[in-house]
């Protein structure tokens, strides 16, 4: 009880202060907007129009949250499952990530504006080149590589996680030490205080990073072994996650070719948002709460989703059609909007029977086909009054719709009969 008592405290205190770095980054970013950095200058002259007025602050609100959540499950799971790395993992590379968001903002609070930054800037700025590195080799690395049991797939995936571990360390180290300018494009124009000359680190860096980045590669491709291999609770367990990821990749796809029209600053709302998708996923997956909702989840985004395309694109070709069709007694007013509004309105329930049916149909065959076998069950049976072509029928419905292994009818009789 002590040593689990211990442990959680460990993973709460990792938890809070992921979450105490996020609100200072936050408040930070608010009471001074030139933490935020120039857009597309270095601290060797900068003046305070190069700064984004107060723009920063939703998206540094955004990122507090995205990392405090993820903090927070990997809190959870820590607690839940002290022997499980995966909610370590997530805990400590949320914490790492955080940390380096919050060195750059401290460097330009103490950089920005001044040709000289002092020393505690530089000092700052490789904090902040180091403490990055980490964070994506554990939770692009080794989180998919252990996820869900906190074992990879097979002793053969053992390697690929000590690669990543060992490249992830020597890249840290070799960011840490290397001389000369910061290894990054943030701080390109500040010399590492804590270089090291004459052991190559640079090079050793490069080829570590390369390893690390096979190894994350790696680790998603066990991911799909594990699928094929998994069953039951596990394979629900990736499917939830499976199903998350698949958000950032469509919001980041989405976002390059919706930039012209509604800017990158939506796109790059729509990955946060996506990402707290996939730590929702990663919560109900590990800690098993609510489970065996993914195939309603599943189902319920595929619906709802193409038919918010389908009312969509019916409501701009409705009022473009209408006002093309009506332009001489529809100028200068919003009846063809109104009535692209009524009819999409009216189309919403039969819209989303047939999506719903067509999804069904589709992705949900065994389903579908179980629902048309009791409508018809259902319609036979007012006709049906003989007994045994009734038992007969009913056990053939069984096997249809829930495939037993095995069926077996029993009928009261009554015991006293008068």
């Amino acid at each position: 009880m002590t040593r689990l008592g211990s442990t959680s405290r460990v993973a709460w205190v990792i938890c809070g202060l992921t979450v105490a770095a996020a609100v200072t980054l936050v408040v930070m970013v608010i009471a001074d907007p030139n933490s935020a950095g120039p857009a597309h200058t270095s601290p060797s002259g900068p003046t305070a129009h190069d700064t984004p007025a107060g723009g920063y602050v939703p998206f540094a609100v955004l990122t507090a949250i995205v990392f405090s959540t993820f903090a927070v499950v990997g809190a959870v799971v820590a607690t839940r499952c002290p022997r499980n790395a995966v909610g370590w993992l997530i805990a400590v590379g949320a914490l790492m990530w955080t940390l380096a968001i919050l060195s750059n903002g401290v460097y330009w609070h103490l950089a920005f504006g001044r040709p000289q930054p002092t020393a505690a800037a530089d000092f700052v700025a490789w904090f902040g080149t180091w403490t990055f590195v980490p964070a994506p080799v554990l939770l692009l690395g080794l989180v998919p590589l252990l996820f869900p049991t906190g074992a990879p797939a097979g002793p053969r995936w053992r390697v690929v996680g000590w690669t990543a571990a060992m490249a992830g360390a020597v890249a840290t180290v070799s960011t840490a030490l290397a001389p000369g300018p910061l290894d990054t494009t943030d701080y390109a124009w500040v010399d590492n205080p804590f270089g090291v000359e004459g052991l190559g680190l640079r090079t050793l860096g490069k080829v570590a990073f390369v390893l690390a980045g096979a190894a994350a590669l790696g680790g998603l491709i066990s991911l799909v072994v594990r699928y094929r291999r998994a069953r039951g609770i596990e394979r629900l367990q990736l499917r939830w996650v499976a199903a998350a990821a698949c958000l950032p990749v469509l919001c980041t796809v989405g976002g390059s070719l919706a930039s012209p029209w509604v800017g990158s600053g939506a796109g790059w709302v729509a990955i946060q948002l996506s990402l707290l998708a996939v730590a929702a996923a990663l919560a109900v997956a590990m800690v098993r709460y609510r489970l065996y909702d993914i195939d309603v989840v599943i189902n319920r985004a595929l619906v709802y989703g193409a038919l918010t395309a389908t009312l969509a694109g019916g409501y701009l070709g409705g009022v473009l059609l209408l006002q093309l069709v009506l332009s001489g007694v529809t100028q200068g007013s919003g009846l063809a909007v109104a009535c692209s509004t009524l009819a999409v309105a009216a189309l919403f329930r039969p819209a989303r029977a047939r999506i719903q049916e067509a999804v069904d149909r589709r992705f949900y065959r065994r389903k579908y086909d179980a629902q048309r076998t009791l409508v018809s069950f259902t319609a036979r049976l007012r006709d049906e009054v003989a007994l045994d072509a009734l038992s007969t029928e009913l056990r053939t419905v069984v096997v249809d719709t829930m495939q037993p292994a095995h069926v077996s009818l029993w009928l009261r009789t009554p015991t006293d009969v008068r």
